[in-house]
């Protein structure tokens, strides 16, 4: 054959695997308003930044699927995200539902061990039917399809992973949502181990999709995602926006943006946020937004976990990780959903070298039966572990109250490189109107007695005890705070290793 004629073959082939699962399969997603596989690359990436790898393949199990399967179901390759590098895979469901099959399963292996060894995130669209039958029944294909990547599924969070899910979500596609380090759910998509159909026979009764793996779910109670989209195009920026805050991998420090004078303007503010009276609350999302870059917060599982707050920022243009907790939910004392949501972001931030910054106002832990089943002792000791293992720079700023064991969770004690404290703070065991009912339960004193108790036990709660002890290296007033934590991290850059932590948590469960 001629050189022209097998060029002319060539663009045959690309034609068909470009056509994807054929024009009525596209038509009916573009009616539902979804974008196919190849669009979202196309709306993702650098434009006409998009190398693809594997166009060619197909099933090489079945004989009879060769011809049906363009790109074998899975479009992968490499492009450009804001000029920076990163690898990606988008499942095509218009061909055999982006099952996982040999071929395909080549081509992710391939592109995640490019982006591991070559150091830029990897990125995932997420909707796929699961294992591709019969390719993976029997003995066979449990050992050549299943078997042929040993790291598969193993992170070390060498490089930033980010999934957006995107409609039907199971096995693979699944597995690599939950190993990732930042994942979007549009809404209507599904995220679980199998099908409701396999899940219905499993089980023996019906189960509907969202109540099998919706948004609500995952959001509200897994944890499993980080943030809820309504379009695929709104997912897709939801990602370039982390990828934005984060290093292309993990040893070099997170991107530094030109500060804005402007960025100084709201910090005034924060004294008006906090409410004189101790009990009543606030929303520290408003503390947050004052102290940081104007604009720059960008929440995670804001549905999860609600007694604390966490999410990336800038600081005069540096990223940063906040953790704050809530006293608009459970007076901000920590339970366990809450204390998972900080360790999983403590992995994440010490894993790519941004510096943490906690904002502190809890009473204390969430005690009582539930949270004893929910092994709320194992939960805080995680939490507590993950904070003494970071080994990135860590402000702690004690605004209210900080009592019990929670005073060393959030950063007190010097589980923080500094401890600033705001005038209005108050440390101590437990939250002294608790502590006199300790002391008199089941006594029936006289009212002076119980009073003086009272006064006992308010003694030296006052920030100044804190600080004459050394036990905060600072004490600022509200309005100083961005000063302060902006200045604080300049004195604790990690100058002599670049800016690179020794990423102790790396190997951390993504969950736990």
């Amino acid at each position: 054959m001629a050189l022209q004629d097998r060029i002319a073959e060539l663009q045959v082939r690309e034609e068909r695997a470009r056509a994807m699962g054929g024009e009525e399969k596209l038509a009916r997603r573009k009616a539902q308003g979804v974008l196919d596989a190849r669009e979202r690359i196309n709306y993702f990436l650098d434009e006409g930044s998009f190398i693809e790898s594997g166009l060619l393949g197909v099933s090489s199990v079945v004989p009879e699927d060769r011809d049906h399967t363009p790109a074998d179901g899975k479009i992968a390759g490499f492009g450009r995200v804001e000029g920076r590098p990163v690898g990606l895979v988008s499942n095509d469901f218009t061909v055999k539902g982006a099952s996982s099959s040999l071929t395909n399963m080549k081509k992710i292996s391939h592109v995640k061990r490019v982006a591991t060894e070559r150091g830029f995130p990897l990125v995932f669209f997420g909707e796929s039917s699961g294992a591709r039958m019969p390719d993976n029944m029997g003995s066979r294909g449990m050992g050549t399809l299943l078997g042929n990547d040993a790291s598969q599924y193993v992170r070390h969070r060498e490089t930033p992973w980010a999934t957006a899910i995107l409609g039907q979500c199971y096995g693979s596609s699944a597995w690599y949502a939950c190993l990732s380090d930042f994942t979007v759910m549009r809404k209507g998509a599904v995220l679980a181990v199998a099908s409701p159909v396999l899940a219905s026979l499993a089980i023996g009764q019906h189960v509907e999709p969202e109540e099998l793996g919706g948004w609500e779910l995952h959001s509200k109670v897994t944890g499993l995602i980080d943030r809820v989209a309504e379009t695929d195009e709104e997912a897709l920026d939801l990602v370039r926006t982390y990828l934005s805050y984060l290093p292309s991998h993990h040893n070099e420090p997170p991107p530094c943006l030109a500060p804005d004078s402007a960025d100084d303007e709201p910090a005034a503010a924060v004294t008006d946020i906090l409410p004189e009276n101790r009990r009543r609350g606030y929303d520290v999302r408003k503390i947050i937004s004052a102290v940081v870059d104007k604009s720059s917060f960008f929440e995670l599982k804001p549905r999860f976990g609600r007694t604390a707050v966490t999410g990336l920022a800038r600081l005069n243009g540096a990223t940063v990780g906040v953790v704050a907790n809530n006293p608009m939910f459970k007076a901000g004392a920590l339970d366990v959903p809450g204390c998972e949501k900080i360790t999983r972001f403590l992995v994440m931030c010490d894993s790519f070298n941004i510096p943490i910054v906690l904002l502190v106002d809890t009473p204390g832990f969430v005690i009582g039966i539930e949270g004893e089943r929910m092994k709320a002792p194992g939960k805080i000791m995680n939490f507590m572990t993950a904070l003494q293992m970071c080994t990135v720079p860590k402000l702690s700023v004690i605004m209210r109250k900080s009592y019990g064991q929670a005073y060393l969770n959030m950063g007190g004690g010097r589980n923080s490189d500094e401890v600033a404290a705001w005038p209005t703070a108050e440390v101590s065991f437990m939250d002294p109107e608790y502590a006199v009912q300790v002391v008199t339960w089941g006594r029936d004193l006289p009212e002076a007695e119980v009073d003086a108790i009272k006064r006992e036990m308010d003694r030296d709660n006052e920030v100044w005890g804190l600080a004459e002890i050394y036990a905060a290296q600072a004490v600022i007033a509200p309005d100083e705070t961005r000063q302060y934590l902006t200045r604080m991290l300049e004195i604790h850059s990690m100058r002599r290793s670049g800016g690179v932590g020794q990423h102790r948590l790396a190997a951390w469960p993504t969950t736990f």
